[in-house]
Parts: C-alpha cells; structure tokens; sequence
C-alpha cells in the first residue's frame, strides 16, 4: 500500500474553516488542534478533575466479556484504571456489516491518534469507541451498498416492524441475517478469502442476538490486537454510573438549553446554518418506554416535563424518581451525549466527522456553564481506497485523480460523449423538429379549433418517434463505445459514488473479501498525519 495526501476541502465550509484552524471557527472551540502542546494541555487540564476510573473500566471490561479479547485488550483496560491514563474516543451508530467505510476509519483514528500521544506523552492513552446504541434510526443501519450490473446496489435488511425502538433492543433471526450476508457477497463475488471472511462473520453472528451485539463483536475482532475498547452507550451498567450526569442535566436544562440557543446566534451571524435543531424548553433528554424514545421538553405552565408530543408528561420529582429506580430508561440528544462523554471519560481527543464537528461547535457556551471545556475535536481520517484496476483506468484516460475525488467525472464524461456521439445525426434530427414544429404552426393557426387537438396530439406522435430515433442512435453509439464509457463509470463508481465520497457507500468487507483479513492491519501500518489532508490509499 501506498498513502498519498491530497488537498480537498471538507464537505461543509464550517469543517473546512475548523480544519485550517481560522476565524472564526476557531473560537466556537476551546483548543487550538494545531497547536503543538494541545495535548501537553489538555492533559493537564484532565488531571484537574477526577474521573470514575475504576469503574468505568470494569463496566466496560464487562461489556467486553463476550466478545473476541487480546492481551492488548487486557492492557487497556488496566491502563484505563491509572490516574495518569487519557482516552481518545469516537463513536457511531451499529451498521450491519460496519455500516459504510466512514466507520472503519474513524476507528483506525481514534487507534492511530491514541498510539501517536501514547508514545510522545509517554503517558497511558487509551483507544475507545462509543457504539451509539440508543439512538433509534433503523433505516439508517439496516443495508450496505454493493456492486452489481453496472451500479452500486442498496441492500437492505428488514425484518417486521420495529417502531422507534433503540437499536440495542433490535433482535434478529440468525438465518435470515445469514440469507442477508450470502446475498451482500454474492455482490462481492467469490474469491480465496471468502470462506475464511464468512467464516469470521458467522462466528460473530452465533455469539450475538441485537444488531449492537452484531457490530460490536466484528469491530472488536477487527481491533483486538490494537487494544480498542468498545462500549454501547446504552448498556445498563454505564446508565448506572451515569445517574448522577443525568441528575445534573435534569437540574441544569434550561442553562444549557440557553447556552446552546446564545451560541447558535454567535454562530449564524458569521452566516453558518444551524445543525442542532433544539427547542426553547428542551431538556436534551429521551425517556424510553420500551418501545420509543421520547423526547422530553420543559413545560412551564404545568411546571413539569413531557413528551414533544405530549405522549407522556412527569413532574421533576417523578422524573428524579425514575431516573434513581430506572436509569436504562434514559438516554441522551446530540447535546447532551458529548457532555455524558466528557463526564465519564479523561478525554484526550475526541474524533469527529465533519457533521459532528459543526455541532460540536454550537456546545461551546453550553460545556462552559457546566464547568468543563471541550475536548480537542480532531477529525477523523478522511481516506479513499483505489486498486491497480481503477489506477489503470484513470491513466489509460488521462484523467486527474484529485479531481475525481473532489468533484467525480461528470464533465469528463460529458466531454467525451460529445467526442463520439453522432452529431450529424443529431443535427439532421433538430432539424426535423423544428421543421414538423413550424408546419404544424402554421396548421395550428389555419385549421378549424375543433382539429386543434388532433394536430396537437399528431405533433406529439412525430416528436416522440424523433426522440425514440435519437434513443437508437444514443444507444448504438453507446455499444460501440461501451468499453471506454463503463471505464468513466467504474472509475466513479469506485471512488465518486452518486457524487459522493467513497466512505459513505462502499464498505470494508469488499475490501476483506478481494484482499484478505490483514488489509485493516496493512491499512492501520501507514504512516498518517491529522494535518487535514485527504489520504488516498493505493492497494
């Protein structure tokens, strides 16, 4: 493999701006990531405060007890017991088969940067990730993309109705999971390493029963040897440990509610959009019944708090008491959850996608009121993976592989189409709509208004055949180029996928299937740098 940095902006301006580290992005945040002693300080501002520890690596070690383990594990997990240890964590939502690439390289930053400040701290940093297992979006979990007849395919898993349920209580029938993956790799077709890949994610599949269990014994499989803890945020040991948080949320809403609204004003006024849609009574909590989350709101003029749909409604001494007798039963928002984080964890870094970074900014007034800064927001690797096949490709075409990734091949392929399309023809054509258009004018203009519809209706007829004639003609040019044009949309298929980056459609188990197990080792091993450039991968 070979790592190549490439200069790409960021998908939004707000990420852009945050990764140059200029106004006045820059100072919705609370470290400078730039800065060559920011982990010298936060360090030091951790060291300030006291932390769980104890507990926290025993609740996850527990957690961890079913899945795949390590000697590193092991170690992490005592070094998450020493006062002096830091974390590096990142987190996202349990896709099936990982969900799309953005995942797997997130997990290789939060593991590579907490390798990186173990090493120069000469301090414990451990590598952890936060599985969002409260959150409720099925759809958004439930498929994978593959390729199949020329064209990235959506390959969904469904299974009954699950309403709003949160993803670790989603329960699946093993066989018909195991249907679902022999149909994603039939996809990926066979290759040397396929019984081996199956074999691997079988064995996942017999020691799990919720998508979470699912995802989470991959990545752990995936990881071990690197010592990346995993923890669901809604396993109900950490809700215990989280009781007191939540108490503080419960008293403190309307402060952060407040400081969340007083920040989003700083920052639409330098004309960024809001990305955290938040209410004026929010209280930046869900209840969850079992069945749904319920968002909850401040309700002043009954003095208590409910549903958004007014589904259900407590008092703060029922709240409180619930809270104390069923602490599962509460999760936290986009807001609250970094704050839960930053409570449990001695956060060195947290790794961040280019969404989260833009939400994350909008806390800044929010964690102030709380006493507590802001971790250091990294964001996580952006990479884009490309074989020998589409590197053939690209030069046998003389294209540009930055500007692929930065905008696709729509005007490369458009330039070439009107290279080796029948322009005679098409002139020819045109020419006969306009004349039939013109003939018929004058028709129009002379003929009875009750023939109107007729020549309407005839003028339409001709048209249409000229338009099917063009269509053949389209189409014959088509087969006779089609070599050259399938090379254009394999190429963007492979790294521009519908105008996308690669990481949001393709996933790392095609990657596993040509190349084998050890890619995620041979992908951990390259030399990279959080300095905001894209990385593109040769394999």
């Amino acid at each position: 493999m070979e790592l190549e940095n490439i200069s790409i902006p960021a998908t939004n301006r707000f990420a852009s701006l945050y990764l140059e580290q200029k106004q006045p992005v820059n100072n919705f945040f609370h470290y400078d990531i730039t800065a060559s002693s920011v982990y010298e300080e936060r360090l030091k501002d951790i060291h300030k405060r006291h932390f769980a520890r104890y507990e926290l690596s025993r609740c996850i070690e527990e957690y961890m007890d079913n899945f795949p383990s390590s000697d590193e594990i092991i170690q992490s997990l005592h070094k998450l017991k020493q006062d002096e240890s830091s974390v590096v964590i990142g987190g996202q939502q349990a896709g099936l088969l990982t969900g799309p690439l953005y995942t797997i390289h997130k997990v290789i930053s939060i593991v590579h940067l907490a390798r990186e400040q173990e090493e120069k701290l000469k301090k414990p940093v451990v590598p952890i990730f936060w599985i969002a297992g409260e959150d409720h979006d099925y759809l958004e979990i439930n498929h994978v993309f593959a390729e199949g007849e020329r064209t990235l395919k959506k390959i969904s898993y469904s299974e009954g109705s699950i309403e709003k349920k949160m993803i670790s209580d989603l329960d699946f029938q093993k066989e018909d999971m195991k249907s679902w993956i022999e149909k994603v790799f039939e996809h990926f077709g066979e290759t040397i390493h396929t019984k081996e890949i199956m074999a691997s994610i079988e064995n996942a599949l017999d020691h799990s029963k919720t998508f979470v269990d699912f995802f989470a014994y991959i990545i752990v499989d995936m990881f071990k040897k690197y010592g990346l803890l995993v923890i669901d945020s809604a396993y109900k040991p950490l809700r215990q440990l989280e009781t007191s948080f939540f108490k503080e949320i419960i008293e403190n809403h309307q402060l952060i509610t407040d400081s969340v609204h007083k920040q989003q004003t700083i920052i639409t006024d330098f004309d960024f959009p809001k990305t955290i849609e938040i209410s004026e009574y929010a209280l930046n909590l869900f209840y969850y019944n079992g069945k749904e989350r319920i968002l909850l709101e401040y309700a002043p003029e009954r003095n208590g708090f409910m549903g958004k749909s007014g589904e259900l409604f407590l008092t703060k001494d029922e709240l409180l008491e619930r809270l104390d007798r069923n602490p599962e039963s509460f999760s936290n928002n986009v807001v609250t959850r970094p704050m839960m984080q930053e409570w449990l964890f001695p956060t060195l870094a947290f790794i961040a996608g280019p969404g989260e970074i833009a939400y994350w900014g909008e806390l800044k007034l929010a964690f102030e009121k709380l006493g507590m800064c802001m971790p250091p927001i990294v964001p996580r690797l952006n990479l884009s993976l490309m074989d020998r096949a589409i590197e053939s490709d690209i030069n046998e075409l003389k294209l540009s592989t930055e500007r692929v990734l930065r905008q696709g091949l729509e005007a490369e392929k458009k330039d070439y189409w009107d290279s080796i399309k029948d322009q005679h023809m098409d002139t020819i054509i045109n020419a006969s709509k306009e004349f039939l258009e013109e003939q018929y004018e004058q028709l129009t203009n002379y003929a009875d208004k009750a023939l109107l519809p007729i020549i309407e209706k005839n003028l339409s007829f001709h048209l249409n055949q000229l338009n099917f004639l063009q269509r053949k003609a389209d189409q014959l040019t088509r087969l006779k180029h089609d070599t050259i044009l399938e090379k254009y949309n394999r190429i963007e298929r492979f790294l521009r996928p519908a105008n996308s980056p690669q990481e949001r459609m393709w996933n790392i188990y095609y990657f596993l299937n040509k190349y084998g197990k050890d890619f995620i080792d041979q992908l951990i091993k390259l030399n990279y740098q959080f300095d905001g450039t894209h990385k593109l991968v040769r394999i």
